[in-house]
């Protein structure tokens, strides 16, 4: 009777099993091909060079500051060595801060990046749900991310239908 119920049982997950729908997505691939992405990403590497640049420019000042008081040390006062030391470290802070308004967790270059990418990632994402909806597919993985896929078939490889839901034809 037990062998009757597992059979059974095993049966029945072998159908459900079957039943499922799963197709993959190259996300990179798609963002690749919708221009409005790559423009984005390309502002964002502009406006970071831009931002880069002032903090190195910042940092170089402040090396150079030391340098100079390096070579000035033996002929300081104290209080002129100190005042030296004292704008030098300021510069540094300043160098710092910039780079963590820029750079930080929450710095301008995350919420640019946020602000461009946001609304693409969010109509791609529609884009996927639909057609996963239309054509029934309960889970959708992303064959780019390391999401430990070793194989996908291309039949189930929907990232061109998604491409043409958004408008382009590839």
């Amino acid at each position: 009777m037990k062998k009757v119920i597992l059979l059974i049982a095993l049966f029945a997950s072998a159908i459900s099993m079957q039943a499922q729908k799963f197709a993959l997505v190259d996300m990179d691939y798609i963002f690749k091909n919708i221009p409005a992405y790559e423009r984005a990403n390309e502002q964002l590497t502009q406006v970071s060079k831009k931002w880069q640049a002032e903090v190195d420019a910042l940092t170089t000042e402040a090396q150079t500051m030391y340098k100079n008081y390096q070579n000035e040390v033996v002929f300081l006062s104290k209080e002129q060595k100190k005042a030296k030391q004292d704008a030098i470290m300021e510069k540094e802070k300043q160098a710092s801060d910039l780079k963590r308004k820029y750079f930080g967790p929450d710095g301008e270059l995350f919420k640019k990046r946020t602000a461009l990418m946001s609304p693409i990632q969010e109509e791609v994402y529609n884009a996927i749900k639909d057609v996963a909806e239309l054509r029934g597919y309960q889970l959708v993985l992303d064959r780019a991310s390391d999401a430990g896929i070793i194989f996908g078939s291309p039949k189930i490889d929907i990232s061109d239908e998604v491409l043409r839901k958004l408008g382009y034809s590839y």
